[in-house]
């Protein structure tokens, strides 16, 4: 079904069985950097293995952490403590992962050392000045192009000032960023945040023992002495998770039980906006891991509708706008995507990139300022698409060519290991033929 480069997807009658997805990204990313951070060991099971995650582990080797894995997707982290990071002696590489670069920032920010932050050329032409902006009003010097607004970025931290900042977006990698400073800060950092975004970072603080508090869209971190390694067990990517959730709605005979996803509220949009367009979606079987809701979720054929998509919910679903724009190509009527703005500095411009490539495939899209227009033709074509380098969108056009009239081929499709390495194997594991 696919070599390295090229993933060839030929039309099915449905998806059917049981599947686990990897394990979430955000956590996983967010469990090497705390670990790091941590008095002693740090155990993460489930860990995505993916390139993102690894760029995160080898940025924090080269500040000295010992990191053994993943092995079977496990991780075992011997943090150094807060002040205890080693100065690199190479610039830190964090490949195409904007929340590597994103949160390694925060991190750096508060060392008393010099160290430079790189990624490759799509994450050099993403902006960093929301972040690299209030670390300067920190204290911390930063550098880098156009103002440090463009990585190779350097950093010369140490003890920070803390100060209460209002996000201009909603964005978890940009809270995520002044909190992890926060930590190295001289008083009480307070962040406010237009719309409430992704918590992960404020549960994994409070789980390692930082001081938190949360009132309204206002969060604030205490200095923290120290924080506490210990075992983390990395539910499954909701966002992984929507690919097959929405192959299994477009396609007639499908009947998808997806096992151990995190539905943290705040990454739950996609569930949400699915329903209202009339997906038969089951949430079953909650429980908690390591202070994260999971639960598995049961996906069956559906007829959809459309519907309209913006306000609070965007910060809810913002990664799963690829997925959901095919979910509306294969859905009656029209569906309308407003208010996502921050798509078009992700890995690529996403709302350009999956309008672009799903119209190749035969759909009806039509991109505005802030979102698309889609008017659902309950089928596409098929034909040859590209990936843009970004993995969502890789994906996206796979899951399209499920329902797609002829065989579908995805150009450049290597970068689905971003985020769901085994992305090709489970689609084969679960298709109807």
């Amino acid at each position: 079904m696919s070599d390295q480069t090229r993933l060839k997807i030929t039309p099915t009658r449905g998806l059917r069985g049981e599947i686990s997805v990897p394990g979430d990204k955000s956590i996983s990313h967010r469990a090497v950097m705390l670990g790091a951070l941590a008095q002693g060991e740090t155990v993460a099971t489930n860990f995505l293995s993916g390139e993102d995650c690894l760029a995160t582990i080898r940025c924090f080797q080269a500040l000295g952490v010992e990191i053994d894995g993943p092995r079977d997707d496990n991780v075992r982290i011997r943090g150094r403590g807060l002040f205890a990071l080693q100065e690199p002696e190479d610039v830190l590489d964090t490949g195409n992962s904007g929340t590597t670069m994103r949160l390694l920032l925060g991190i750096l920010a508060g060392q008393p050392f010099f160290s430079v932050v790189t990624g490759d050329a799509s994450l050099r032409r993403r902006p960093m000045g929301r972040v690299t902006q209030p670390l300067l009003q920190m204290g911390a010097v930063c550098m880098g192009r156009d103002g440090a607004n463009y990585a190779p970025i350097a950093v010369s931290g140490g003890r920070l000032r803390a100060i209460s900042h209002q996000l201009p977006v909603a964005s978890a990698q940009l809270k995520s960023a002044l909190l992890l400073a926060g930590l190295f800060a001289d008083e009480r950092t307070i962040i406010s945040e237009p719309i409430p975004t992704r918590d992960h970072t404020e549960r994994m603080l409070a789980a390692f023992g930082a001081s938190l508090s949360r009132e309204g869209r206002t969060v604030g971190v205490d200095p923290a002495p120290q924080l506490q390694g210990r075992e983390i067990t990395v539910p499954g990517d909701i966002s992984s998770a929507a690919f097959l959730i929405v192959g299994a709605l477009i396609t007639p005979d499908s009947d998808l039980l997806v096992r151990g996803v995190g539905v943290n509220p705040t990454r739950t949009g996609v569930l949400d906006a699915l329903s209202r367009m009339g997906a038969r979606i089951t949430v079953r079987d909650f429980r908690d891991s390591g202070g994260e809701p999971v639960a598995d979720i049961r996906v069956q054929s559906s007829m959809l509708q459309g519907t309209v998509i913006d306000g609070p919910l965007i910060p809810r679903l913002i990664d799963e706008i690829p997925i959901l724009t095919v979910a509306a190509v294969f859905a009656r009527g029209e569906t309308v995507f407003r208010d996502a703005t921050e798509l078009r500095v992700k890995e690529s411009d996403r709302l350009s990139a999956i309008r672009m490539e799903l119209n190749r495939l035969g759909a009806d899209i039509h991109e505005t300022p802030d979102g698309l227009l889609i008017r659902g033709t309950g089928r596409l074509a098929g034909g040859t698409c590209r990936s843009h380098g970004d993995h969502r969108i890789a994906m996206a056009a796979a899951i399209a060519g499920l329902g797609a009239a002829r065989e579908t081929c995805i150009e450049d499709a290597s970068c689905t290991s971003v985020s769901f390495p085994a992305f090709t194997g489970a689609l084969n594991s679960l298709r109807l033929e």
